[in-house]
């Protein structure tokens, strides 16, 4: 094979703290990379402004005049991490022979990048960046994604354990990942569909490097909600919530009641017949939320309008890139 060319796909929502720290990083390690002979001197960093509010933008822009390596594209408006990686991707694909995925707070350890080359070379056209373990997250985070792999795997979706979107495509794996129409991308469950000869390398998760997550729970949890399965369907969805929590309710005050009757305590019979409905009540609300969410999921795709747009992109010509850092 001859010297391929890789491009490093970063998305970045609010990251002027942090793209000052890793930014200088993976800059040495491309141009060792580059100066090793092992990918081509027209590699660079492709970062992705999502519709960022600080000033990330003008940080890419000195970051795009100080050094030849890095080119970044911004997108219209916010359109959500996965939106922003998939622009990344498809703009990458257009001059690499591999793109590399992985978030601009260097949680996932860049060293790994070289191995991901290594692999892609041995003939790898998709390789999953997989964590040895999350020590780094939460107890409550660590338990829950635990529990949502398993989840969607009892489900029938082809997912990779404690793989989030760290992985290296190559140009022919992204063109087939263009043929997907979804709108709702849900990229780690999207790309082991696809096929393609495949590989894993692990690595050791870090803790940020600066600034704040911008995966929130309210963002995991949607996040989690496209694996599993947005304008005016937001009604539908208010379905799934009330009628969870009715159940939910209605299940503990039945615990209650049957606590107190084994207890010797009179149960009045109204409020058996009470908790009996709000039993069933919840049971078919929580049924008809989830028929909401897939007709309000059908409502959006069959309208097909445009995942995002690009409003500016900062390319260098495809020479040699300089070696300043």
């Amino acid at each position: 094979m001859l010297t391929p060319c890789i491009y490093l796909a970063i998305p970045c929502f609010n990251e002027e703290e942090v793209l000052p720290i890793s930014t200088p990083i993976l800059l040495k390690i491309m141009q060792n990379l580059i100066d090793s002979g092992k990918i081509s001197a027209t590699s660079r960093i492709l970062f992705i402004n999502d519709g960022s509010k600080d000033h990330t933008w003008d940080v890419l822009n000195d970051l795009y005049n100080q050094n030849t390596l890095v080119e970044a594209v911004s997108l219209s408006r916010n359109r959500g991490h996965q939106n922003a990686l998939h622009a990344g991707l498809m703009t990458a694909a257009r001059f690499a022979d591999a793109v590399i995925s992985m978030d601009v707070d260097l949680q996932d350890d860049p060293k790994v990048i070289a191995e991901m080359i290594d692999r892609f070379i041995q003939g790898y056209e998709v390789v999953y960046g997989v964590r040895c373990s999350r020590e780094t997250d939460s107890f409550f985070k660590r338990h829950t994604a635990l529990a949502f792999y398993h989840l969607q795997q009892r489900l029938g979706a082809e997912i990779i354990d404690n793989h989030a979107d760290c992985r290296l495509l190559s140009r022919r794996v992204i063109n087939a990942l263009a043929e997907y129409p979804e709108r709702f991308l849900y990229l780690r469950g999207l790309i082991p569909l696809i096929g393609f000869k495949s590989t894993i390398v692990y690595y050791e998760r870090h803790s940020r490097m600066a600034g704040e997550s911008k995966y929130p729970l309210r963002a995991m949890l949607r996040l989690a909600k496209n694996g599993l399965l947005d304008f005016s369907d937001k009604l539908l969805s208010w379905i799934l919530p009330v009628g969870a929590v009715g159940l939910g309710g209605s299940i503990v005050g039945l615990l209650v009641s049957l606590i107190c009757h084994c207890c010797g305590r009179q149960v009045n019979p109204f409020v058996w017949l009470g908790l009996f409905i709000a039993f069933c009540t919840g049971l078919l609300l929580t049924a008809l939320g989830m028929l909401g969410e897939y007709v309000g999921r059908l409502y959006v795709e069959v309208k097909k309008r445009p995942r995002y747009f690009i409003s500016d992109f900062l390319s260098h010509p495809s020479e040699d890139a300089s070696k300043v850092i």
